[in-house]
């Protein structure tokens, strides 16, 4: 064998453990993306101030198993692997079928509860959530529209805690007929409650079934101001919001 054979026979090697290191790789991150956690992004002001417009943050994809929006192609099955329900209060992913959207809200009713707002109060099978008073400040939305909003500390019946800020107790969503959770369905608020579009409009999102969880927020792990894309590395030192990196979804 020439020199010349040999050199285009290593070459040929080289480049063949590239592709396999790449197929690798790939089918790692597809792995993790799909089993174990998967990121995300903030579009919209729903989540406001427990998840802000430009923050990324990843979201737990085994606590309640798996199901037909868990993976990267929705399956054609029913039911859950692995399956539990989450807990009142927890921070949940799911896949919105009537827009065919991933949407975040917060678990608030579980099957079979009774849920109403009343002058801009939750009640939750009749009793009234507490709610304290911790600040006003103000919210900007994705069309940069800003309004002033009156921040409160909201303690749900199994005793989690969270932020939730409201423009006033008489808004559009504010009053409302009874609500009784569906068996095997949940009921989903955001926590700028007069800005979210979530179960208490049943022909946006309605009743969230089990089978349509995708995974449970955990941790943000990036955070910038008015939706710029993360690549902008030039935007950082003005835009980035250090403070509100690597910290738990509560």
């Amino acid at each position: 064998m020439s020199k010349a054979e040999a050199k285009a026979g290593k070459k040929k090697n080289e480049l063949l453990e590239t592709i396999i290191v790449i197929i690798e790789a790939l089918a790692i991150a597809l792995i993790f993306r799909t089993f174990l956690y998967q990121p995300f992004s903030i579009p919209t002001a729903s989540m406001q101030q427990t998840l802000m417009i430009g923050d990324y943050f990843i979201a737990n994809k085994w606590t309640w198993g798996f199901g037909k929006y868990s993976f990267p192609i929705a399956l054609p099955f029913n039911g859950r692997i692995f399956g539990s329900e989450p807990k009142r209060g927890d921070v949940a992913v799911f896949r919105n079928e009537i827009t065919n959207e991933d949407y975040i809200k917060r678990v608030i009713g579980m099957p079979g509860d009774r849920i109403q707002m009343k002058e801009g109060r939750l009640y939750i099978n009749g009793t009234m959530v507490e709610r304290q008073q911790t600040g006003t400040t103000t919210d900007t939305d994705s069309y940069m529209t800003t309004v002033p909003v009156t921040v409160y500390t909201e303690t749900l019946p199994n005793g989690v805690t969270h932020t939730i800020q409201e423009i006033s107790d008489s808004e559009q969503l504010d009053n409302t007929a009874e609500y009784v959770v569906p068996a095997g369905h949940f009921f989903m608020m955001g926590d700028n409650r007069d800005r979210s579009a979530d179960s208490r409009v049943l022909s946006q999102v309605g009743y969230v079934p089990l089978d349509n969880l995708i995974g449970k927020a955990e941790a943000r792990f990036f955070s910038i101001k008015n939706n710029l894309p993360p690549w902008q590395l030039w935007e950082w030192p003005a835009n980035v919001r250090w403070d509100r990196m690597f910290q738990s979804v509560n």
